[in-house]
C-alpha cells in the first residue's frame, strides 16, 4: 500500500507540471508552429531521458525491446493525442476544444472501472452525464445555439480525451514496461512531429533567450518529466 501511495503522489507531480504549460507556451512566443514545437519539446524530453541513461552508464538501447502493444499504446497516446488536439484547434474554437479535450480525467475514472478488480459504480455514470451536460451547455451558449459547423472539431477534441484516457488506463496492462521506455516513445513522437512539420509548416525559430527558455522549459517539465512521472503513477499508483 505504501508503494501504491508513493506512486500515486509521483503521478500527481505531472498535474502540477502541466499547470505550467500555458505559462511556458506563452514564454515561447506563441509563433512557433505547433508540430515544430512538438518536435522540439519531445526531442528535449528524449534527451532528458538519454541523459539519465548516460549517467547510469548505458545507452538505453535495451529499452527499445518492448512488445508491439506497449509501443502502440505509447506512440498513439503521446503522438495521437497531440496530433488530434492540433487538428481540433483548426476545426473549432480553442476554448471549446480545450474544454472537451480535458474531459480525460472523467474518462479515466470510467474506463478504469473495467480494469481487473475494479467495477463501474453508479456515481461514475452520473458524474459523466453531469459533465457532458455541462459541456453541452457551454459550447451551445451562443445566441444561435449549437454551432453545427464546429461539430467535426468537437468530435476530434473528444477523441483527444479518449486517446489520453485510454493511454493512461491501458498502461496498466503493460505495467512491467519500465518508465525509461517512455523516453523512446518521446523520441519517436518527436520524429513523427518533425515529419508533420516538414510537410505542413514553415520553420520559425525562437528569437530571444526568453523564448528559448520557454521551449526548453516545456521539454523538461510538462512535456518531459510530466510524462515520466505520469507513466509511473498510472502503472503503479491508484489510478
Amino acid at each position: 500500500m505504501a508503494s501504491v501511495n508513493a506512486a500515486t503522489w509521483i503521478g500527481s507531480i505531472s498535474v502540477l507540471l502541466w499547470g505550467t504549460l500555458a505559462l511556458l507556451t506563452k514564454l515561447s512566443g506563441g509563433e512557433i508552429p505547433e508540430f515544430q514545437l512538438m518536435a522540439m519539446t519531445f526531442g528535449i524530453a528524449f534527451l532528458l531521458m538519454g541523459g539519465r541513461w548516460v549517467f547510469s552508464g548505458h545507452s538505453g538501447a535495451h529499452y527499445l525491446r518492448q512488445s508491439p502493444l506497449a509501443w502502440c499504446i505509447g506512440i498513439v497516446g503521446l503522438f495521437g493525442y497531440h496530433f488530434a488536439y492540433f487538428k481540433a484547434m483548426t476545426l473549432a474554437p480553442a476554448v471549446e476544444v480545450s474544454l472537451l479535450a480535458y474531459l480525460w480525467p472523467l474518462l479515466i475514472v470510467l474506463l478504469s472501472a473495467f480494469l481487473p478488480g475494479e467495477k463501474l459504480r453508479a456515481q461514475y455514470i452520473v458524474g459523466a452525464l453531469v459533465a457532458l451536460a455541462g459541456c453541452w451547455l457551454l459550447i451551445s451558449r451562443n445566441a444561435d445555439g449549437f454551432a453545427w459547423e464546429n461539430l467535426p472539431g468537437y468530435l476530434v477534441a473528444l477523441s483527444c480525451a479518449l486517446i489520453w484516457s485510454s493511454y493512461s488506463v491501458l498502461s496498466r496492462l503493460v505495467r512491467s514496461v519500465p518508465t525509461d521506455a517512455v523516453g523512446w516513445f518521446c523520441g519517436v513522437t518527436a520524429i513523427l512531429a518533425l515529419i508533420c512539420h516538414l510537410l505542413w509548416e514553415e520553420t520559425v525559430w525562437p528569437e530571444s533567450v526568453l523564448q528559448w527558455i520557454g521551449v526548453v522549459g516545456l521539454g523538461l517539465g510538462p512535456v518531459g518529466v510530466a510524462f515520466f512521472t505520469w507513466d509511473h503513477g498510472v502503472k503503479h499508483g491508484n489510478i
